[in-house]
């Protein structure tokens, strides 16, 4: 958990391509083909008018004596910008260079836009990779990290984005590739790696982040992350899912703020629904950011304080003072206080 062994932390942005993705900025393939195409076509018609316009000063080889027709200029300009120079076979009739400019030019085209353009555009993708790297790790600051992207991590990040927090301040760690392609296709910055090695954490932004979310597949990997990432977070909101309740000791010790046992939870609401199942859907729904009914935090206003929390229009659970959170039936929540907070019960409208 000390410094990185191969200095992952401390490579250029350039160097992070492959362990750091960053979302892709959207855009049809076939609409980037087709603006392609099209401004080759324009350069070809602007060639063609020039040659045109100064067609008396063109000759043909093969004696035509009138000078260039239309089709002439056409067949210039098209063997001129493809590159394709002059050979010992030459199409000298009109109606070869007709087929040469409506065939066989848009073969060698396609083909150059295949070959050449594909090899161009990952020298492209990776210097504008290489780019959004340098500058997110230059401006990233009180985001997200979520280490793991299984289905408790993902379950976190829709939570997270249902709450209202941009797609650019959440970063996803993991080690599988199709759990990464999964979180860069909600557009999250990927990063690829073990949460528990400090290294990869760093190149994640840890330090600078607001909160890290461990959501790891096994108990043991969950308390390495901890350790690790509060070594390098002092500050940061950390909370883990285990799932054993027996852990969540080692876990607290770790240095994590909430720890949510996934087994006894899973657990309770099971027993629940085999005789209460409106209970078990009513939870659900609260648990839900972005439909029905939510569990919400905010300020308390200026008009409340003094009052009852149970006497507002919003339906309080909670009052949190001083990072302590009091339920509305303790005595301490009698009064509200200037710089309290209040958990309630908000109703969510659909976007």
């Amino acid at each position: 958990m000390s410094s990185s062994v191969d200095g992952l932390a401390d490579r250029p942005g350039h160097a992070l391509v492959g362990v750091v993705r960053m979302p892709a900025s959207g855009g049809s393939p076939v609409r980037t083909i087709t603006r392609r195409v099209l401004f080759a076509l324009l350069a070809l018609v602007v060639t063609v008018v020039v040659v045109y316009l100064g067609r008396e000063g063109y000759r043909d080889a093969n004696g035509a004596a009138q000078g260039l027709s239309l089709v002439d200029c056409l067949y210039y300009a098209t063997v001129s910008l493809t590159a394709t120079g002059y050979g010992d076979i030459v199409p000298v009739t009109t109606a070869a260079r007709l087929v040469n400019v409506l065939v066989v030019t848009p073969i060698r085209v396609l083909f150059l836009i295949l070959l050449v353009g594909t090899t161009l555009e990952l020298l492209t993708e990776r210097s504008r990779q290489s780019f959004k790297i340098q500058r997110w790790r230059s401006k990233v600051r009180d985001h997200v990290v979520v280490v793991g992207y299984g289905t408790k991590g993902r379950a976190a990040v829709v939570t997270l984005l249902g709450e209202g927090v941009e797609p650019s301040q959440i970063v996803v760690v993991d080690t599988t590739k199709a759990a990464l392609e999964a979180a860069g296709s909600r557009g999250l910055v990927t990063v690829t790696g073990s949460g528990t090695r400090s290294d990869v954490l760093r190149v994640a932004g840890v330090p600078k982040a607001r909160a890290i979310v461990v959501a790891t597949n096994r108990d043991d990997t969950a308390v390495l992350v901890t350790l690790t990432a509060r070594e390098l977070a002092p500050k940061a909101q950390i909370v883990v899912s285990v799932r054993e309740a027996e852990n969540e000791h080692l876990l607290r010790q770790s240095g994590a703020d909430q720890v949510v046992v996934s087994s006894e939870t899973a657990g309770r609401l099971l027993g629940m629904a085999t005789s209460t199942p409106s209970v078990v859907a009513m939870v659900e729904d609260l648990l839900t950011p972005d439909v029905g009914l939510a569990i919400a935090e905010r300020e308390v206003e200026d008009g409340e304080v003094g009052g009852s929390p149970r006497h507002l229009s919003d339906i309080v659970l909670g009052v949190v003072r001083n990072g302590v959170l009091h339920r509305v039936d303790a005595p301490e929540a009698d009064a509200i206080e200037t710089g309290d907070r209040l958990l309630y019960v908000k109703k969510v409208t659909p976007a």
